[in-house]
């Protein structure tokens, strides 16, 4: 797996796991994590597919 889509997909899940932390305590700033891990998520397929298609 290349180093950016690593990167990409810990903070995808550090995001998801913030996300459900800040829900469980009734904020609603767990939208904006879901958004980022939604990014991070996409960010992490596109550099694996890319590292894919460069071999």
């Amino acid at each position: 797996m290349p180093r950016l889509a690593l990167y990409a997909f810990v903070v995808c899940a550090l995001s998801a796991a913030a996300a459900v932390v800040s829900f469980v305590q009734g904020s609603w700033l767990g939208v904006l994590w879901v958004l980022v891990a939604g990014l991070s998520s996409n960010m992490c397929w596109y550099y694996v597919r890319r590292a894919r298609l460069n071999r």
